[in-house]
C-alpha cells in the first residue's frame, strides 16, 4: 500500500483497539488533539483531514494545555486509552514538553507528534529552527528525551515499521507506561513508502497481567505472616490494574488495614470499616497514626512518592516493607522485597498462599476507628463559618457529587483538600495530578476527562493562580462541545506557596497579591466571569456556602446540557487548610537573614533525624 509516512502513521492509530473492562474494544487512540503549523499542516494535517469521519480531531489553543488535554483522557479511562497531540516545530513543540513531563511522572500513556526540520537539511535554517553550531542534527525536539519513555526521529518512511510497534508497547506496557515522543521531518511526513498491508491490520491490545515469582511470592507471605501490625497501601497500579475490587476482598480476609495514595484515592468506599484514609502530607491523621505502628507494608502498586511517606517519617523504624508493583523500579525501592507482579494478579496469588492467616482483630479494629476520628475533623473544618474556605467548597461539592461524576485538582492547596478530606462516592473516580503538580492541568485536563467520561459530570476545583496559568483550553472546550464543571477559587494568589513561605519562617513575599510588587495604588483584579463568559462558558457566581450549593447545582445542569464548560467563582480564605500533621522535607536555607528561617532550619534538622530511609 503506497501511502506518504503521515498517512501510514495515520491509518496505523486508526488500525489500533484496546480492550475494556467489560471484555469490549473501543479505540485505543480516540482522538487527536491539534495545533497545525508549517510543520505539520501538510503531511500530518492532509492525512488526518482524509480520515476525519473515522478519527477526531479537536483544535487546541495552547499546545501545552492540549497535551495535557490528551493527558486527562489516559487518566480518566485508566490508561485503557491514549490521547494524541501534534504541533509543529519550534515553540509548539516545546510547550508540550511540559505535558510530556506531567505524563512521565504519572506514568501515564501520551502520544506526542511534534513537526520536526528537514532532513535533507536543504532549506536551513528554516523558520522556528534552533541552529546548534556542533550538532546540526539536533532540534528541540531533543528537549522531548528526558521526559519521554520512548523517543524516536522518523527519517525515512520505512522506519515506521520497526518503530510502530514499540510505540504500542510502551504505551500499553503496565511497567514501561508513559509518554512516546515521535519527531516528524516535515519532508519525511510527505515522502512515500510501499508499506506491507498487515501494517493496518486491525489489533487489540489487551491489558498485561504478569503473574509473580512463587520464591517471592512465598517470601511476601512469610513477612505479613510474622506481622503483628500490617498495613495495605493501594496506589494508581491498583487502579490501572482494575483491582479495587480485589485489594477490599484482600483485605477482608485477612483483616488488613488500608489506605490510599493520592493516586489510589477513591479505590475504597470511604465508609468500608478497613479503610483507615489516605496516607502522608495530605492525606489524614487516621492513616498516618495506622502508618506509625505497622511493623508490615504491603504497597500494592505505588512509587511511595515523598508526599505519600512525610519524606520517609510515616512508616516506623524496623518496619518491614514488600513492594507488589508490575514495574521492578519501583518494586526494589528502599530495601522493599520486591513482587514483581499486575496488582490484581499479584493480589489473588498472595492471598491464595496465605490461606487463612488474619491480623490481629485489635488492630483491624483500629481502621475505622482512627479513621472516625479523622472524619470528625473534617466534618469541623466543612462547617460553614465566615469567608468560606477550600474544605467547605469540597464539602459541598462532595454532597452533590454521585457514583459516576468524576473529580479533578492539580496544584495549590486544592490537592490537600481532596486527597485528604474527599470522600469517595464512586470507584477511581478522583484525578489529583500530584506527581508533576502542574498548574493549568485543572482546566486542560478536564477537557480531556470530559471526552473520556460522558456518562457522568467532570468537576475541576482550581484556584485563581492555576486559572490564569492556562484557561485557553475552556475556549476549547466550549467550541467542541465538551461540558464540564470548574469550581474556581479566588484567594488573592498563590496562597499554599505563600503558607510554605511563611511557614518556614519566610516573610510573605511575591505570592498573595498584597506582597506583590505593583505600581499601582489599587491594582487591578481577574473579573474569572466575565472572562471565562467570554470563553463561551457558562458562568455561575457565589459568595456564601449557599450560593455555592445552588450555584454548583446550576452548574453541572448547565454542563450537561449545555455541552459546554460551566465556571463557577468564588472568593475563599487563603489562609485556611485541611492538615494531616505529617512532615514534609522543603529546602530551609542554613544561613538567613531572619531568625524565624533560622528557627525552621532547626526543625528541619529535627524532622531528617527521623527519617526512615531504608526498610529492608
Amino acid at each position: 500500500m503506497r501511502l506518504t509516512t503521515a498517512q501510514a502513521l495515520v491509518r496505523w492509530l486508526l488500525a489500533q483497539r484496546t480492550e475494556l473492562d467489560d471484555g469490549t474494544a473501543a479505540p485505543l487512540f480516540p482522538g487527536v488533539f491539534a495545533i497545525f503549523g508549517h510543520g505539520n499542516v501538510l503531511g500530518l494535517g492532509n492525512a488526518l483531514e482524509e480520515v476525519k469521519d473515522h478519527l477526531h480531531v479537536w483544535r487546541g489553543h495552547n499546545e501545552q494545555g492540549m497535551a495535557l488535554a490528551a493527558v486527562g483522557i489516559a487518566k480518566a479511562t485508566h490508561r485503557r486509552q491514549v490521547g494524541v497531540a501534534t504541533s509543529s516545530l519550534g515553540p509548539g513543540a516545546l510547550n508540550m514538553v511540559t505535558a510530556a513531563g506531567v505524563a512521565h511522572a504519572n506514568r501515564l500513556p501520551l502520544l506526542l507528534l511534534p513537526g520536526d526540520t528537514f532532513t535533507s537539511r536543504a532549506p536551513d535554517p528554516v523558520l522556528q529552527q534552533v541552529e546548534h553550531f556542533g550538532d546540526p542534527g539536533a532540534t528541540v525536539n531533543d528537549a522531548f528525551r528526558p521526559v519521554s519513555r520512548y523517543f524516536d526521529r522518523v527519517t525515512r518512511p520505512e522506519q515506521l515499521l520497526g518503530t510502530l510497534p514499540q510505540v504500542a508497547r510502551v504505551l500499553t506496557d503496565p511497567a514501561d507506561c508513559g509518554p512516546v515522543t515521535l519527531a516528524l521531518p516535515q519532508d519525511v511526513q510527505a515522502e512515500a513508502f510501499d508499506f506491507p498491508d498487515a501494517l493496518f491490520a486491525p489489533t487489540t491490545h489487551r491489558p498485561l497481567r504478569p503473574r509473580p515469582d512463587t520464591r517471592a511470592l512465598h517470601e511476601a507471605a512469610a513477612v505479613l505472616r510474622g506481622a503483628e501490625r500490617p498495613l495495605l497501601v493501594l496506589g494508581g497500579g491498583v487502579r490501572y490494574s482494575r483491582a479495587a475490587g480485589r485489594a477490599v476482598r484482600f483485605a477482608e480476609r485477612h483483616g488488613v488495614p488500608v489506605v490510599e495514595t493520592t493516586a489510589g484515592r477513591t479505590l475504597v468506599p470511604h465508609d468500608h470499616p478497613l479503610h483507615a484514609g489516605p496516607l502522608g502530607v495530605t492525606g489524614s491523621t487516621s492513616a498516618n497514626a495506622l502508618a506509625a505502628e505497622a511493623d508490615a507494608v504491603l504497597a500494592a502498586g505505588t512509587r511511595l512518592q515523598d508526599f505519600t511517606t512525610a519524606s520517609w517519617t510515616v512508616f516506623a523504624p524496623g518496619c518491614a516493607l514488600v513492594a507488589l508493583n508490575a514495574a521492578r523500579f519501583d518494586a526494589v525501592k528502599h530495601g522493599a522485597l520486591g513482587l514483581v507482579a499486575d496488582a490484581d494478579e499479584g493480589l489473588r496469588e498472595l492471598t491464595d498462599v496465605l490461606g487463612d492467616w488474619r491480623a490481629d482483630p485489635a488492630w483491624t479494629a483500629r481502621a475505622s476507628r482512627e479513621r472516625a476520628t479523622w472524619d470528625a475533623h473534617v466534618d469541623r473544618l466543612r462547617a460553614p463559618s465566615g469567608t468560606p474556605t477550600y474544605a467547605q467548597v469540597v464539602g459541598v461539592v462532595n454532597d452533590l457529587s454521585g457514583p459516576a461524576d468524576y473529580v479533578m485538582t492539580a496544584s495549590g492547596g486544592l490537592p490537600g483538600e481532596l486527597i485528604g478530606g474527599w470522600r469517595a462516592v464512586g470507584e477511581a473516580t478522583m484525578d489529583v495530578e500530584y506527581g508533576f503538580s502542574c498548574m493549568g492541568y485543572e482546566l486542560a485536563g478536564a477537557w480531556g476527562a470530559a471526552i473520556a467520561r460522558p456518562e457522568g459530570v467532570v468537576t475541576t476545583l482550581l484556584g485563581d493562580g492555576s486559572y490564569l496559568m492556562l484557561n485557553s483550553e475552556l475556549f476549547s472546550a466550549a467550541f467542541a462541545g465538551h461540558g464540564f464543571v470548574a469550581v474556581v477559587c479566588d484567594n488573592d494568589g498563590y496562597a499554599v506557596i505563600d503558607r510554605l513561605q511563611t511557614g518556614q519562617g519566610g516573610a510573605a513575599f511575591n505570592n498573595l497579591y498584597p506582597d506583590v510588587r505593583t505600581r499601582h495604588a489599587e491594582p487591578p483584579r481577574t473579573d474569572f466571569a466575565a472572562h471565562a463568559g467570554s470563553l463561551g462558558c457558562a458562568v455561575f457566581q457565589a459568595d456564601t456556602l449557599d450560593d455555592l450549593r445552588a450555584a454548583y447545582r446550576a452548574a453541572r445542569e448547565a454542563a450537561a446540557t449545555g455541552r459546554r464548560p460551566a465556571v463557577v467563582v468564588i472568593r475563599t480564605d487563603p489562609s485556611a487548610w485541611t492538615e494531616a500533621g505529617a512532615w514534609w522535607e522543603v529546602g530551609v536555607p542554613e544561613v538567613a537573614h531572619r531568625p524565624e528561617i533560622a528557627a525552621a532550619h532547626g526543625e528541619l534538622a529535627e524532622g531528617r533525624a527521623r527519617r526512615v530511609r531504608y526498610l529492608g
